[in-house]
């Protein structure tokens, strides 16, 4: 019997067009994600008429990034990887794919592995991602099989992750032929709604410090984190990534180069193929100056390399330590 199987966490993006709308159901019905006082019964039907009417203009979103999101692709070939270099079995959740949740479901009861180590692909914990399918997790499964899952909570300042960013900024930088002294970071973290946060959300704190940590290694740089994709009514984690690209020349030091770094994404997808690149990047350049979008770790061999360092780090938490109560 293997002692430790391995499950990486995502977010899991529609894969096809035909995915965007029970993708977007799964996310907007999940009250992890969008808060309200309704009835889950009452929750599920406004946001499932929300999602079916945004899949028609988010499917043009997705059109435009080749028809779907590379996040599953992209995250099976890490678990690939870390199975050749953990000799384990890894195995992998996607939390918004839902045509691969019984499968998944079927699997975990399946197994005789003692301890289940998850690790989730989000660097810094909220309740809305890492939190979401921690719950997930006790929705679906019975008690004997939550005791199984030993967490790495998350890695907002380990090592191996602000290594990995900041050779993905070098190697940006060495391809482009930008020199730190010219350019202006942009870290571009996914936003939450302020009131996640006023409730003792750590999102915000942990984006600070990974956005502190990398910044060090680039002293000769400028640099501003902010956040982005705000969906619905209320105030979001500020400053928003929009506010500051429509008044970029206020804030980027006359340096000539705004330089997109994606410190909350370890996978591309719409957030940064499409929302960075499509909406933000067109607005430095009206401002002027030349607009550069460094990729996600994706599937960066030291990036693979990173994550058993974490694993090995990283002081295991229980499912119910995830969970917002």
């Amino acid at each position: 019997m293997q002692d430790v199987t391995y499950l990486i966490v995502n977010f899991g993006g529609p894969r096809t067009l035909k995915e965007v709308e029970p993708f977007l159901k799964a996310l907007l019905t999940d009250k992890e994600v969008i808060r309200t006082k309704f009835p889950q019964v009452f929750h599920n039907i406004l946001f499932g008429r929300v999602a079916k009417k945004r899949a028609k203009i988010v499917s043009e979103d997705y059109c435009k990034i080749g028809g779907g999101s590379p996040i599953w692709t992209d995250t099976e070939f890490v678990a690939d990887a870390l199975r050749h270099k953990l000799k384990a079995p890894v195995l992998t959740f996607h939390r918004y794919l839902p045509s691969t949740h019984a499968a998944f479901i079927e699997e975990i009861l399946a197994l005789e592995s003692p301890e289940i180590c998850v690790f989730p692909m989000f660097p810094q914990f909220t309740y809305a991602t890492t939190g979401s399918i921690a719950r997930f997790f006790c929705k679906h499964f019975p008690p004997k099989t939550i005791q199984k899952f030993k967490w790495v909570k998350s890695y907002p300042t380990h090592p191996a992750f602000i290594e990995s960013t900041t050779q993905a900024i070098r190697d940006f930088l060495t391809l482009t032929g930008l020199k730190e002294e010219e350019v202006f970071f942009l870290f571009s973290a996914h936003g939450l709604p302020q009131l996640f946060i006023d409730q003792g959300d750590l999102y915000q704190y942990e984006c600070k410090s990974s956005f502190d940590h990398v910044m060090k290694f680039f002293p000769a740089a400028e640099g501003l984190l902010c956040y982005q994709s705000k969906f619905g009514p209320g105030e979001w984690l500020k400053p928003y990534t929009v506010d500051i690209c429509q008044n970029i020349l206020n804030f980027a030091k006359e340096r000539k180069y705004c330089v997109f770094v994606p410190i909350s994404f370890t996978s591309d997808h719409v957030e940064t193929l499409f929302e960075i690149e499509e909406q933000y990047m067109p607005l430095i350049s009206k401002a002027g100056l030349h607009p550069f979008r460094v990729p996600a770790l994706n599937r960066r061999p030291y990036w693979i390399n990173a994550i058993p360092q974490i694993l090995a780090d990283s002081t295991p938490c229980t499912n119910s330590m995830l969970i917002r109560h």
